[in-house]
């Protein structure tokens, strides 16, 4: 059975280290962005393949889903702007990546997994 109880407005995840991020229900758009962007990630000679394209894909996730963010402070303790190049940044980070996606995309997965989305 096809359940409709998705997210259908924007929601607050906290990616923890006082960080939280307000993103936009992944829906399958806004997917197939991230993954077309993830996709022109050319990894070098020397790296994981897999892994640079899945953090790519994570930072093009939240780059595209991110629409306010708590916690995040420049060189100087200021709050900082929420930017795409900042989103980036963030998501560089291990804990805050690993975060989002069990947080983030692996719900969205797990509906797929099921035929629920």
């Amino acid at each position: 059975m096809l359940r409709l109880d998705l997210k259908r407005e924007p929601f607050w995840l906290d990616l923890g280290h006082g960080v939280r991020l307000k993103v936009r229900p992944c829906t399958t758009a806004l997917m197939m962005a991230a993954r077309a962007a993830a996709a022109k990630v050319e990894p070098g000679e020397l790296e994981n393949v897999v892994g640079v394209r899945t953090a790519a894909l994570l930072g093009a996730l939240a780059r595209f889903a991110a629409v306010e963010w708590d916690g995040v402070g420049d060189d100087q303790g200021n709050a900082a702007p929420l930017t795409p190049e900042g989103v980036e940044a963030l998501l560089a980070l291990w804990p805050i990546a690993e975060a989002f996606e069990r947080l983030y995309l692996a719900p969205a997965l797990l509906l797929d997994s099921e035929k629920n989305a």
